[in-house]
């Protein structure tokens, strides 16, 4: 594991350079001697939770990787690069690689404009997946901490980028095998997983009164509607300012 994350360090090193760096050629990104998808694959097919490896298209994931600037070799790149995405326990958790019909996002499509302004320059952090609830992970690129190339959680029933004390890789085996309804305690109602199976990988639930504050944290007795993914993290990181300034 400690490999991987000096290998994720390393890219996150490329693009978090001063200004924008010249971007290495897509060619030069697959490794096929020690692709990274044989060790994730093998992490999948003994994982204690539902995971769903989601197809994907060859020229898309080559420019999602390219896009990226990471290599085959690590989890990221081969998540990437060998699939659409992973979705996690019914689609609870939404693993973001390079697009696919059931979450049409790709990593670094989804981070342009949030994270870093053009490809190749320096994000100040990295959404990496998001779930159900309106949560959103994210690694660390220096805005988050001093804790370099760690996952951070938004969480909705708060709104604060907790520290997971976990790398990228440690993330994945996280969602692979930690007891998730352990960990989202108090986010999930009576039927959840019937809802969350059908949902849309680029919709969330958004819930009144919303789940960080006093009145909402009986999450059975909210209201609750399906909203695109989009406007959740912009009302998420609009509402961090306000409370900031308050």
């Amino acid at each position: 594991m400690r490999f991987f994350f000096l290998i994720f360090i390393l890219s996150l090193s490329i693009l978090t350079g001063n200004g924008q760096n010249k971007m290495k050629n897509v060619d030069e990104l697959i490794n096929k001697t020690e692709p990274g998808w044989t060790l994730v694959s093998e992490w999948i097919s003994s994982a204690k939770n539902k995971v769903e490896i989601l197809t994907c298209d060859s020229a898309k994931a080559k420019d999602a990787l390219y896009k990226t600037q990471i290599t085959t070799r690590s989890p990221m790149g081969a998540i990437i690069y060998s699939t659409g995405g992973l979705l996690i326990d019914n689609g609870w958790i939404r693993i973001l690689g390079s697009g696919n019909s059931k979450l049409d996002r790709t990593l670094p499509d989804w981070n342009k404009g949030k994270t870093f302004n053009e490809y190749g320059e320096a994000p100040s952090f990295l959404l990496i997946a998001d779930d159900a609830v309106g949560g959103f992970f994210a690694i660390n690129g220096g805005e988050l901490g001093k804790d370099l190339g760690k996952v951070y959680y938004l969480s909705p029933d708060n709104l604060n980028w907790k520290p997971l004390e976990l790398t990228y890789t440690e993330f994945l085996l996280f969602c692979f095998n930690h007891d998730l309804n352990k960990y989202y305690e108090g986010l999930r109602w009576k039927n959840w997983q019937e809802d969350v199976s059908t949902l849309d990988g680029n919709k969330v639930y958004n819930f009144y009164p919303f789940l960080w504050t006093k009145e909402g944290k009986n999450i059975d007795k909210n209201s609750r509607k399906q909203i695109p993914v989009e406007e959740q993290y912009s009302f998420n990181i609009d509402m961090i300012k306000q409370l900031e300034n308050n």
